[in-house]
Order: structure tokens, then C-alpha cells, then sequence
């Protein structure tokens, strides 16, 4: 029987407005422009400093190769974006750095976490595989490059009080 491939090691860390040259390359490379799901720089740039805005870099030999940006407000946090660069897809990444939102969360006393996607999103499953469940739906969200609408599909979960 052989042996499983070793993993790359990864590290999850936070990111600051220096990293946003590099998360703005992983997410060209990441977002299709045929769906309109990607943000622009200005955005970005522009929700990095707010309060309750985290934005958290998974790293192998220093490359960034993914990265999550979040919200949290009150008792509620939102997966607002993720993202992994695609020659890492199915690696195991996307779920290292949605574990993490989710740990997070929970540490500072989250009681409820959500995240929007497009339907038809392959992350729909691993979304559903860390406990997500559907709570909605927006008709015609968002706008693909050609004018083609698509919806976006709301998620959520609720989290047990910390420890």
C-alpha cells in the first residue's frame, strides 16, 4: 500500500493592507469574471480598516496562496470572502482557512456565522461539510461579465458559547 503524498506545510496568519497586492492576485486568479463574484482593489482597500474587518493569509515557503476576509458586528460574523489560489484547489486549504473563521469567531464570542456564495459554487460542499446549512436566497444577485445574473445563496450556522 502506498503511502499518502505529504502535505505542504501551510501557516495561517493574519494579514494587514501591506498583503493586498498579493490577495488581490490570488483572487484574479481565483474569481471568474464570468459570475461577478470578485471584489475590485478599492474595496478591499477600503473595508481593511474598519473595526471588526479580519483578514487571514494562508502561507506555504511565504507565498500567499489564500486568504479569508471577514466581519464581525455584535454577535454575528460573515465570511465575506475566500479564496485559494487555484493550482492549491482541493488541497484542503479553503476548509483550513474556514475552520479558522469559524474558530475565531467562536473564540470572541460569535453565536452565529454566515457567508453568501453563488449557487452553483463547487465551495458549496464544504461549506455544507463544516455545518453551514441554506437560509436563503437572493434572485439575480450577481452579474457575469456577458450580463448573465446568478444567485447568491445564503448560509449559516450557529455556534455552541466558548469554552
Amino acid at each position: 500500500m502506498a503511502s499518502p503524498a505529504p502535505r505542504p506545510n501551510y501557516q495561517v496568519e493574519r494579514g494587514t493592507a501591506d498583503d493586498l497586492d498579493a490577495v488581490m492576485h490570488v483572487m484574479d486568479m481565483s474569481f471568474g469574471s464570468q459570475f461577478g463574484e470578485a471584489w475590485t482593489r478599492s474595496q478591499c482597500s477600503g473595508i481593511l480598516p474598519l473595526a471588526g474587518i479580519t483578514l487571514v493569509l494562508a502561507r506555504t515557503a511565504g507565498d500567499i496562496i489564500g486568504f479569508a476576509l471577514a466581519r464581525t458586528v455584535a454577535d454575528e460574523a460573515e465570511l465575506l470572502l475566500i479564496a485559494v489560489a487555484p493550482d492549491r484547489h482541493r488541497s484542503g486549504i479553503g476548509s483550513i482557512l474556514l475552520d479558522d473563521f469559524i474558530s475565531r469567531a467562536q473564540a470572541s464570542g460569535v453565536a452565529r456565522v454566515h457567508l453568501e456564495v453563488r449557487d452553483g459554487n463547487p465551495a458549496i460542499a464544504m461549506y455544507r461539510r463544516a455545518g453551514f446549512a441554506p437560509v436563503g436566497r437572493r434572485r439575480d444577485y450577481y452579474r457575469g461579465q456577458d450580463g448573465e445574473r446568478f444567485d447568491a445563496l445564503t448560509f449559516a450556522r450557529d455556534l455552541p458559547p466558548k469554552d
